[in-house]
């Protein structure tokens, strides 16, 4: 079959043809660029493959157009460059052998045949010849455009080899069905239940790299469905799969936590694509486990979940080397914060959306966010009204803001304002001050500004005797 696409025309892949055929060279487009060539997705990964040395043959090509930004990496025979608006990486046929101990393979020069039995899935497995005597035609010797049609995802080889060799491969097969809503073969599977504790061979930033490329899929339940049914997600994040299931005592159940925590990312993800509020929808009710309680006559409760869950992030960003500064500070915040804005319905009142905006700053449009996605009832009705309620508290946060200035705030009279004003040393009583002061602008009792802060603090001292 040959391929009838303008992007081959393009001048880089009719030089490269060139180069080819005149150095009686092998030359295809390999992998990811092909497999969504064929599902008409825009691809920013161009593989090239020579049979031979990719690292002379992409100085050949960048002597030929006059190209000098050329990369060049001899521990890997890879060589990257940047044409017009295409960037290619060129790299040598080869074929693996794996050590049990060690994803890193040990790496031959091979064949075409070699280097596509290497490959991780059918769809990732096919090639577009680059030489005149058969440009364009398509390379698919394991029938990925089958299972491309057939949106089934395959490994070339026994996938329990293929997995045992390269743990990460069982992600990446995760993640693919996520991205692209493909199904799963049922070897595969059954391949990835056998080998799952093989991941913890692989990098903590490998694993993290392709759990984030799942939370950024269309839909990221499909994928963290799978990671939960394979025992995957047990291997690297077991505090999520712990919230999966539903007690029941005296004919009293909860939700199930694991699903409810999962749809609310797939709502948020129809809103955003910010990574770290993915991830504060992902663990915002990780605390429940922990907090669970059954009381008679009044069903169950998760009492500070919220605060217990925003410990528990901390300990798993660090575990799983994820950000530990300010993203980590963030998803806490969120985590920490999740329930305020549903405290908010049933009374709107100024001095909580003033408190609310000075304990979030910057962050409370995604807190929102994240709080209207938390609502996963199956009532229409209550779904709906609390949407609509929060809509009010919207309003009522642009109004404060507006008024106030309360986004990432301080009183107006400092800390340093107090010693010197009161002729004070550091002492317990400038906080207690402070803090007053703090508290009677939120609650609306004084104005927010300097002549206010400063009466009050006068009134503030003499009450406690200063």
């Amino acid at each position: 079959m040959k391929i009838e696409n303008k992007i081959i025309e393009h001048q880089i892949f009719r030089s490269i043809s060139k180069i080819a055929t005149d150095n009686n060279i092998k030359a295809f487009i390999i992998g990811g660029f092909v497999r969504d060539l064929l599902l008409n997705r825009k691809s920013k990964d161009i593989d090239i493959l020579v049979v031979g040395s990719g690292i002379d043959f992409a100085k050949k090509l960048a002597k030929d157009l006059n190209i000098d930004n050329v990369s060049y990496f001899k521990n890997f025979g890879t060589a990257m460059l940047k044409y017009q608006d295409i960037e290619i990486e060129f790299v040598g046929a080869r074929k693996e052998s794996y050590d049990r101990n060690s994803r890193n393979p040990i790496v031959e020069n091979g064949s075409l045949d070699d280097d596509l039995n290497r490959r991780d899935f059918t769809i990732n497995a096919m090639g577009i010849s680059l030489n005149a005597n058969n440009y364009g035609e398509l390379i698919d010797k394991f029938n990925g455009q089958k299972d491309l049609d057939n949106k089934l995802i395959k490994t070339p080889l026994n996938p329990d080899i293929t997995f045992s060799d390269d743990p990460l491969r069982m992600l990446r097969a995760i993640r693919f069905s996520s991205q692209l809503d493909f199904n799963l073969d049922s070897n595969i599977i059954t391949a990835i239940k056998k080998n799952k504790e093989r991941l913890s061979i692989i990098s903590k930033e490998r694993i993290i790299d392709e759990m984030n490329k799942i939370l950024l899929s269309p839909i990221p339940s499909k994928g963290i469905k799978l990671l939960d049914e394979t025992g995957l997600l047990m291997e690297f994040l077991p505090e999520l799969s712990k919230m999966k299931g539903i007690d029941v005592v005296d004919g009293l159940g909860h939700k199930d936590n694991f699903y409810h925590s999962i749809e609310v990312v797939d709502n948020l993800a129809k809103n955003t694509n910010n990574i770290w509020l993915l991830w504060a929808g992902l663990l915002h009710d990780i605390g429940k486990p922990k907090t669970k309680r059954f009381q008679k006559n009044h069903g169950w409760t998760f009492h500070g979940h919220e605060v217990v869950g925003a410990r528990m992030v901390t300990k798993i960003f660090e575990r799983l080397k994820l950000p530990t500064h300010d993203k980590m500070k963030y998803v806490k915040k969120l985590v920490n914060l999740h329930l305020r804005p549903i405290a908010l319905v049933d009374e709107v009142s100024d001095s909580a959306i003033r408190r609310l905006l000075f304990d979030t700053g910057d962050d409370i449009d995604d807190l929102m966010l994240l709080a209207e996605a938390d609502i996963t009832s199956k009532n229409d009705f209550k779904v709906k009204k609390f949407l609509n309620n929060f809509k009010i508290v919207r309003q009522k946060l642009v109004e404060i803001e507006e008024k106030d200035k309360l986004r990432n705030w301080q009183p107006p009279v400092s800390g340093d304002d107090i010693m010197k004003l009161l002729n004070l040393k550091p002492s317990k009583e400038i906080g207690i001050i402070k803090n007053a002061i703090r508290e009677a602008i939120l609650d609306g009792k004084i104005e927010n500004n300097r002549e206010a802060a400063l009466k009050f603090m006068y009134k503030k001292a003499k009450e406690i005797g200063v």
